[in-house]
């Protein structure tokens, strides 16, 4: 699939261990902490250990979403680079500055025939992501970002 045969439709990736693992435990620790600290609030005792046990799974919460957003932004700067330079390749002009980041995500699917009319297109109408990548027509695959 990461070797060319990319497609609208499978295009998504997910890491199974962040996304289905950590991301099921981390809520199963939120959960169970909630369930802790209410059982602790009812009968009086072990407040303090239970208040602990909320703090650290709020944290893990926390470093579960940090841990997916500074990649995806340092992704983001990669990919909005690199289409700016293949758009100057293909056209001596930058890419349009009305371009948000998941548009020029969306765009990086396009063939580099298709590429400049599709990035007028999705600048002068706003196209959403998902629109720009079901009118690409000749798929290029990325099998780099997760």
């Amino acid at each position: 699939m990461r070797n060319g045969n990319q497609t609208y439709a499978n295009h998504r990736r997910m890491h199974p261990l962040f996304h289905y693992v950590f991301s099921l435990l981390a809520l199963v620790l939120l959960v169970m902490s909630i369930i802790e600290l209410v059982e602790s609030l009812q009968s009086g005792n072990g407040l303090i250990p239970s208040f602990l046990f909320l703090l650290i799974s709020i944290i893990v919460i926390i470093v579960f979403v940090l841990l997916r957003s500074y990649p995806l932004k340092a992704q983001d700067r990669a990919i909005r680079a690199e289409e700016n330079l293949r758009h100057y390749v293909l056209t001596q002009k930058l890419l349009d500055s009305r371009l948000t980041i998941g548009q020029i995500a969306a765009l990086r699917f396009a063939s580099d025939e298709e590429f400049p009319a599709l990035c007028k297109k999705a600048a002068a109408e706003q196209w959403s992501p998902d629109a720009i990548k079901k009118s690409i027509k000749s798929w290029r695959g990325d099998g780099y970002r997760i």
